[in-house]
């Protein structure tokens, strides 16, 4: 699926594309009584004078006019089916170009949108992205408060139809605001519109503050975005931010993580980004055929650089699976430090439990030596974890936190210390948040 900008009812021709989707989904190939022969000799042509005229880098036109023209002299594009034309001609311009957003496609239901741009009524498949958009909720499809207050929003497309989008955001930005610190996810996030950027980064940078400069089609005055001055939902300047990436992270996902990283606002954890860092335009080509060709360059005020093939580095780098946890164990320990006591303990002790979530702490003994009975209490091991259960209670999930000490997840002040002799287990002692201890020995 192609997610572009969409805007007043119509799916405009630029847009911030993700890599992974920026190339229109290829439709149902039609039968071959119904596909005409391409032309494959006035579809080159057209792909290259547009590429001429209007490729972001004029530097790296006259070796995309090449290997084209050299397709067309050996008669590598003399085919019968235009998927196969589109395939061939896609693969010398990702080879040749190495551009996440410069691809060509035979896509008859987007060529007719691409073409119908201009038209006053919305094209069916605009309706579509429209209904699409909404369900997703604009992109924001998490909120949630994690332990020690951390508001987390899932942001999985910069999504932006004007004010529907703004108001999806702002009921989003007023939720985290609640947080004493906040996590963004864009791990699974591919790009959309700048306007959505705008939006959601002016919510952690002062007002009027340059953001981006793009350079257009070769226009010689180039688009500036700065953050909004006003906002509904007030601004969280200096509270505590952590943005998860992935590679997956695109486009206009990247200038959001490019602000963070570039102004210093917050935390990125994950991997380094895409690396899709041109805008593109979706040009129709006779023949129901799309041509995404790049025709922006986005320099970031901060940095004064893009981040074309090179994408935006993480502060710090770890498996995209892993990066929740870990920003939720950097957050724990920020907040513990300014904490005022017995706040600072709580955190202290959710931190360390989140510490062994990341890295596994190794017990003195294999786990198995710590299960069994301890007066009215049992120490089960089940899945390789072990779990408390006082007679018929429930079972409470333990986690090792040194040699032979375990905490709670769900209460991770209370501790668990076991004493040991030889090869097994004696006895523990539990120890509450509150200071009251029980101690049990193992029954024979």
């Amino acid at each position: 699926m192609w997610r572009g900008v969409i805007s007043t009812g119509l799916v405009a021709a630029v847009s911030w594309s993700a890599p992974m989707i920026a190339q229109p989904a290829p439709s149902p190939a039609p039968a071959a009584s119904q596909a005409a022969r391409p032309d494959s000799r006035a579809v080159v042509a057209e792909v290259r004078r547009i590429i001429a005229e209007r490729y972001v880098l004029p530097e790296r036109r006259p070796a995309l006019d090449a290997v084209l023209a050299q397709g067309l002299a050996s008669g590598r594009y003399d085919v019968d089916d235009p998927m196969t034309l589109a395939e061939r001609i896609n693969a010398d311009l990702d080879a040749t170009g190495r551009d996440r957003h410069l691809n060509f496609t035979y896509n008859p239901q987007a060529a007719a949108s691409a073409a119908g741009q201009d038209q006053p009524q919305p094209q069916p498949d605009s309706a579509a992205g429209l209904r699409r958009t909404r369900a997703a909720n604009h992109g924001v499809t998490e909120l949630r408060v994690l332990p020690g207050n951390i508001r987390y929003m899932a942001y999985d497309g910069f999504m932006w139809i004007g004010p529907e989008s703004a108001a999806a955001l702002e009921n989003a930005m007023r939720f985290l605001s609640g947080g004493d610190a906040v996590i963004i996810d864009i791990r699974r996030n591919g790009g959309g519109s700048p306007d959505a950027v705008q939006y959601l980064v002016s919510h952690f940078l002062p007002p009027d503050q340059p953001l981006v400069t793009f350079y257009m089609n070769g226009r010689p005055d180039p688009d500036r975005l700065a953050t909004l001055s006003e906002l509904p939902a007030g601004r969280m300047v200096g509270k505590p931010l952590y943005v998860l990436t992935s590679s997956r992270t695109g486009s206009a996902a990247e200038e959001f993580a490019g602000h963070i990283g570039g102004f210093r606002i917050g935390e990125l954890i994950g991997e380094t980004t895409s690396g899709a860092g041109f805008r593109n335009d979706l040009v129709p080509i006779a023949g129901q055929f799309v041509l995404s060709v790049s025709v922006g360059r986005a320099v970031l005020a901060s940095t004064g650089r893009d981040w074309e093939a090179v994408g935006i580095s993480p502060t710090t780098a770890v498996p995209p699976p892993q990066a929740l946890q870990v920003a939720q164990l950097h957050a724990l320990r920020r907040l513990a430090q300014a904490a005022p006591a017995p706040e600072k303990s709580r955190l202290e002790a959710m931190a360390a439990v989140m510490a062994a979530q990341v890295e596994p702490i190794a017990t003195a003994l294999p786990l198995a030596a710590y299960a069994g009975r301890f007066g009215e209490r049992t120490i089960w091991l089940e899945d390789g974890r072990l779990a408390l259960q006082r007679e018929n209670g429930p079972k409470l999930p333990m986690i090792a936190i040194g040699p032979n000490l375990f905490a709670f997840e769900a209460d991770p002040l209370t501790r668990v210390q076991f004493s040991v002799a030889a090869d097994n287990a004696t006895g523990f002692e539990l120890v509450r948040g509150d200071g009251s201890r029980v101690s049990a020995s193992r029954t024979p």
